[in-house]
């Protein structure tokens, strides 16, 4: 059986833990009102968008655009995106586990993946496996919309020389505030999307569609890469403020349990002294 002293060092080193974790609770918990502000103004823009390029890509020629170009898949490029930190559950084991079910769904039909990895914890899970093209660290925390643009960028040059035939992106998106699920879209080539409304007729393109597409494609590629990112972050402090919250929960019921054991082990010692003195004391009457 443990010593009271022994005990009491643990109570003591739980309870420190707990008001670490309660701290960065609150933490998380500032953090998520400003990404989830963000992410949630950004959502309407890129939706908006993406109708747009829906009803303007109809009936377009898809061999007009590199970006549109769809070819025999025989390379296929994962873009992982996950957060810099750890201590929020199981957030990016779970996008990660998302990207290697990918993997070997892609292998197993004869593709070869390679992966660009964005957060530090993607490019740590990738590197030793030798896939990893280019990584993108301490970026997460501070990421502004250059930093997707270079993301996009990168993954547009090498789809355009080929040494890619499709771009799949894999990121958590946030649903609330309890649930995080990692997410797999087809990034490149570009897809045309289906507009809900009826086309009654052929677009005037002022100017050419052309160079209204040669602009809007790249804008595109960069908004998804921007989006995917600003979801990851959102997600990534609610993920943590729910695993600190639990884990500050868990410190609460460790100290209650040590206390009960402190308080038994303390009880047993003064059982054990009061039998030391009635034995003593009947000893002394005999």
């Amino acid at each position: 059986m443990p010593s009271l002293k022994d005990i009491k060092n643990k109570i003591g080193g739980v309870t420190k833990t707990a008001q670490i974790t309660r701290a960065m609770n609150m933490v998380a918990a500032a953090k998520l009102r400003g990404a989830q502000s963000k992410m949630e103004a950004f959502r309407p823009y890129a939706e908006q968008f993406h109708a747009a390029m829906a009803k303007l890509s109809t009936g377009t020629d898809d061999n007009l655009f590199p970006l549109m170009e769809v070819r025999e898949v025989a390379t296929v490029e994962l873009v992982v995106v996950t957060s810099d930190r750890g201590l929020c559950g199981s957030f990016n084991a779970n996008i990660l586990k998302m990207a290697q079910k990918t993997k070997v769904e892609l292998e197993s039909v004869g593709k070869k993946v390679s992966v660009v990895c964005v957060g530090r914890k993607a490019c740590n899970y990738f590197r030793k496996t030798g896939l990893m093209r280019k990584g993108y660290v301490d970026i997460m925390g501070t990421f502004q919309m250059f930093n997707a643009r270079s993301i996009a960028q990168d993954c547009a040059a090498n789809f355009l020389i080929g040494e890619a035939d499709e771009v799949k992106i894999i990121y958590g998106r946030f649903h609330s505030l309890g649930v995080q699920r990692p997410e797999v879209i087809t990034l490149l080539p570009i897809k045309p999307g289906a507009s809900d409304e009826t086309v009654q007729g052929a677009y005037i393109y002022e100017p050419s569609q052309e160079e209204i597409m040669g602009v809007l494609l790249p804008m595109f590629v960069n908004v998804m890469v921007y989006r995917a990112m600003l979801e990851v972050s959102a997600s990534e402090h609610a993920a943590r403020m729910t695993a600190m919250d639990n884990a500050t929960k868990a410190c609460k019921d460790i100290v209650n349990n040590l206390t009960l054991i402190y308080n038994k082990t303390r009880q047993a010692g003064i059982t054990a002294d009061l039998m030391d003195i009635v034995g003593g004391a009947e000893a002394l009457k005999g």
